[in-house]
């Protein structure tokens, strides 16, 4: 039987649990993920794990912050005066902003705390700083 390897298009189901168990993602009520190995379309701990796997084999791991979406950077949070914020955008704890850079990229960022015209703003990914565990259960490769 194949061994999904760099190359191959596999097609998985996953559930994705933090530290205390809570499922964060899960693709069981869903259609499955389908992504190609070693094109960093996963975060890299994902993809390394799917790797030599067969059709039907089931896993579970854990992935450290370093393989997953990094450490949590304190440079990341910053305040903003509220009046840098458009009008228009809901200001409320947990919301999701899109920031422009200079080169005209968005960033995404997360409301943290409002405190007066202050606004301090996260750009950190939701699950930096996590272990995530996931159990991954492999239904089809493709063969590069």
């Amino acid at each position: 039987m194949s061994q999904a390897k760099v190359g191959d298009t596999a097609t998985i189901h996953y559930e994705g649990k933090l530290s205390d168990g809570m499922v964060f993602d899960s693709s069981r009520e869903r259609q499955p993920l389908s992504f190609k190995l070693g094109a960093k379309q996963v975060i890299a701990g994902f993809d390394a794990a799917v790797q030599g796997m067969s059709v039907g084999d089931r896993k579970t791991i854990k992935i450290s912050p370093d393989q997953a979406y990094g450490d949590r950077r304190t440079e990341l949070i910053f305040r903003v005066n509220r009046k840098q914020v458009p009008t228009n955008l809901p200001l409320e704890i947990g919301s999701q902003l899109q920031l422009p850079t200079a080169s005209g990229e968005a960033v995404p960022v997360m409301v943290v705390e409002l405190n007066g015209d202050q606004v301090t703003l996260d750009g950190n990914h939701p699950l930096a700083g996590e272990t995530l565990t996931f159990e991954i259960e492999l239904i089809a490769l493709a063969i590069a």
